[in-house]
């Protein structure tokens, strides 16, 4: 019978790797259902866990995790990149974590400190509302890097690096009502989505009323459900959508580049001029937006100031034993070629 792993352990029970963690570990923590399920698949697969590799684990001392959820996303993995240099500058190893969507960032943290003895952990993306109670078991330093958070109070428990996402999506929208735009529609997360997706809805609401342009709920577009979010090809698909009206937008917002350059495609597929007959602005700063033609007018997160600073503040804590610091960074604003004064 082919070798399985604990990933394909998780995805045929439906649940998260630490989910599957817990139950061979005979942890209280789970549903007497759920725990069953994935010891009958362990026992039908006759799953054996790599104690070898489980055992070079422990003996890890200098390690810090990045814990991302959404690593597919071209914005974090620039800032992967730049958080791995500066760590392995510090001597210490990297532990990169994908957390799936549904996963529970905490409870796959809390699986991680136990198996390689962290020093520090780095969530990336996503939405943090956890109770005080449960993130005092995180017995290391951690900081929240480009996360939305539950709390309008910084903590006193945790650090935290991130741009105003209402405020930068205001800004940008704020520019397209400027160009003389008053039918905007926008590309967005789903209405449950309480991460960065939500906050930058917020910030074009926001802009269109104090440019005096009722909100028109029909042009406010959510991801497809049934792709990856934030990706070229969710952005093309939510567009052909939009194409389909009959007042069409003279401007399109999509609440990230991939969706924007996705979005792009199916208005010039359908024969339609970018920025001519349909403006298009997007939000990250990612380099695929500079490099595509017409050039995206953006929104730029400091991306390697972000990644650098997040490294640094959490090293503070470990190192200096320093109080914990937010630090909130200003986007830019980039005019690129798909956007035009009507």
């Amino acid at each position: 019978m082919e070798t399985i792993t604990i990933k394909d352990i998780a995805r045929m029970c439906g649940v998260g790797v630490s989910t599957v963690s817990r139950a061979m570990n005979n942890h209280p923590d789970i549903n007497e259902e759920t725990k069953q399920k994935v010891m009958e698949i362990i026992r039908e697969y006759n799953y054996i866990p790599n104690n070898s590799a489980r055992n070079l684990k422990l003996t890890e001392s200098n390690a810090i995790a990045i814990l991302v959820k959404g690593i597919s996303n071209p914005f974090f993995m620039k800032m992967i990149k730049v958080m791995e240099k500066e760590i392995q500058n510090k001597k210490y190893a990297l532990v990169l974590h994908h957390v799936e969507m549904n996963e529970d960032e905490v409870d796959v943290a809390l699986e991680l400190i136990k198996e390689k003895r962290l020093q520090g952990i780095i969530f990336l993306g996503g939405y943090f509302s956890h109770t005080k109670e449960k993130l005092e078991q995180l017995q290391v330093p951690f900081v929240l890097s480009t996360i939305a958070m539950s709390q309008k109070k910084p903590s006193e428990s945790y650090s935290s690096v991130s741009v105003d996402d209402t405020k930068e999506s205001y800004k940008i929208v704020d520019y397209l009502c400027k160009l003389g735009h008053k039918k905007i529609a926008t590309i967005v997360a789903s209405s449950s989505d309480e991460s960065v997706g939500n906050l930058r809805r917020e910030g074009y609401r926001l802009a269109l009323h104090d440019n005096a342009i009722k909100v028109d709920e029909s042009m406010i577009y959510e991801m497809n459900y049934e792709l990856d979010p934030y990706t070229m090809e969710n952005g093309y698909a939510v567009m052909q959508e939009i194409l389909k009206r009959k007042d069409l937008p003279t401007a399109v917002y999509a609440i990230s580049d991939t969706l924007a350059i996705g979005a792009c495609k199916a208005i010039l597929e359908s024969g339609r001029r970018i920025p001519e007959d349909i403006s298009v602005a997007g939000y990250d700063g990612i380099d695929m937006a500079y490099f595509y033609s017409p050039s995206i007018t953006t929104i730029r997160q400091p991306i390697e100031e972000m990644a650098r600073e997040t490294v640094e503040v959490l090293f503070d804590v470990i190192q200096n034993e320093e109080e914990h610091q937010h630090k909130t960074f200003e986007g830019k604003l980039i005019i690129g070629e798909s956007t035009r004064e009507i």
